[in-house]
Parts: C-alpha cells; sequence; structure tokens
C-alpha cells in the first residue's frame, strides 16, 4: 500500500482534530470526505508533513512521515486548499522553478507534457496573477504532477473552475488514478461519484465509513452519496 495511518491522532490543546484513525490507501482515486472541522485537512497535512502527529504512525511509499520527511515529499504531490502560488511569476517560469527544486531531468519536455495534460497552454505566458481562480488552480494541480510522484494529495483540485474545466479535470484524476494513489478532498458529492472508487467519511476526527462506492450505497438502502454523508455526518448524530 502507498499510504498506511495507524492509529493516527492529533490534538490541540485538549481538541481532538484527528481521534485514532487507520486506514491503507493504494492505486485509485479514495475519496476523503467529512464536514468542516471533521479532520480531513489535518490528516493530509499530516501525511504529506507539514504538521506532526501527536500519536500514531503514517507511511507513505514504505517511508515514515517523521523519520523520513524528506523521502515522503519526493513521493507526494501535494495541492492544498489554499493553493499558494507566486503571483508574479509567469506560468511556464513558475513551472521551470519547481523543476528546478525536485532537481527534474528533461525538464522542458517534462513542463511541455505537464502544460498539455492541465490545459495550460493558452496561459503558459502569462503571469499567474492575471489568472481567472480556475487557471490558478491548474497551475497548482500543474506544480503537485510535475515531478510524477506516485501518491497525489488534491484538497479541494477542483474549486473556482466551470462545468466545462470540471469535465477536463476530472478526467485527468481518474486517468492519473491508474497508476496512482490519489486522495481526494472535496465538498462535491458530484465529483467523488465520478472519479472515487472508494469513500472514507470523516467526522469529528473519526472514521464513521470506509467502504468502496457502491458497497457504501448497499449499506446505506441505496440512498444518494449526499445523503449518506448527511446521515452519517449530522451534529445531532
Amino acid at each position: 500500500m502507498s499510504i498506511l495511518v495507524e492509529s493516527l491522532t492529533k490534538t490541540y490543546g485538549k481538541q481532538k482534530a484527528v481521534d485514532n484513525i487507520s486506514f491503507s490507501a493504494g492505486k485509485g482515486v479514495l475519496g476523503f470526505l467529512g464536514p468542516n472541522g471533521a479532520g480531513k485537512s489535518t490528516t493530509m497535512k499530516i501525511l504529506t508533513g507539514f504538521i506532526p502527529q501527536t500519536s500514531g504512525k503514517a507511511s507513505v511509499c514504505g517511508f515514515d512521515v517523521q523519520a523520513n520527511p524528506l523521502a515522503v515529499k519526493r513521493c507526494i504531490g501535494y495541492l492544498p486548499e489554499s493553493n499558494p502560488l507566486y503571483t508574479d511569476m509567469y506560468v511556464k517560469e513558475s513551472l521551470g522553478f519547481v523543476a528546478g527544486v525536485h532537481q527534474l531531468n528533461d525538464r522542458d519536455r517534462r513542463i511541455a507534457n505537464v502544460i498539455e495534460q492541465t490545459g495550460l497552454g493558452p496561459e503558459q505566458h502569462k503571469k499567474i496573477g492575471q489568472l481567472s481562480k480556475g487557471y490558478k488552480q491548474r497551475v497548482g494541480l500543474a506544480q503537485a504532477i510535475l515531478h510524477d510522484p506516485e501518491v497525489l494529495i488534491l484538497d479541494e483540485p477542483t474549486s473556482g473552475l466551470d462545468p466545462n474545466q470540471l469535465i477536463g479535470i476530472r478526467q485527468l484524476i481518474s486517468d492519473l488514478g491508474e497508476t496512482k494513489t490519489i486522495i481526494l478532498s472535496t465538498h462535491i458529492m458530484q465529483e467523488v461519484e465520478a472519479v472515487c472508487g472508494r469513500v472514507i467519511i470523516i467526522n469529528k476526527g473519526q472514521i464513521v465509513a470506509d467502504n468502496g462506492l457502491e458497497e457504501l450505497r448497499t449499506k446505506n438502502n441505496n440512498n444518494t452519496l449526499e445523503s449518506i454523508f448527511i446521515s452519517l455526518t449530522n451534529s445531532n448524530n
């Protein structure tokens, strides 16, 4: 398995943001769902080495996130929800910068391939600050996949995309999921149904569902994913 999480816990003072969760993930697209404040982003930040866990273990491609953080970062492409970008750089220039950070061979060819994959061709000579939100999101995704990582962690990757752009990026995520392990966090249930084979739902720091998409529906009277999500994460439960 590319990702292995065992009894992972993260506390802030007395609050448990992540409460003793365990799961694994291999090739394919895993939908990682939950209401705001459920612990999704905290889990993803631990996996990517941005913050340390309080207890438990997490490994990516066989590397422990605390013991081998640099090795983990080489294996991961990460698109955070905030998508920080250098807005004064040109699109192609920014990808060249990221390629340099990763010390890629044959940079120009790889940059050209990723620009084509993410549909950035018409905008590649513009400054990032001049782009629409949707194209900025594409730049973030291009940076995440540039070094051809085995694992992709995508936090709200289609935020700001129009319906036409959505179709293209969903297809790209589906295609990437054939050879990579992808954790996809989103609030858009249609997106999950379009690209994810398996779903984890987290609520109040704990996993409340971990099933294949069809299995999850079958276990819940063939209700819609949205209905299942609401029933499992309703604060009154």
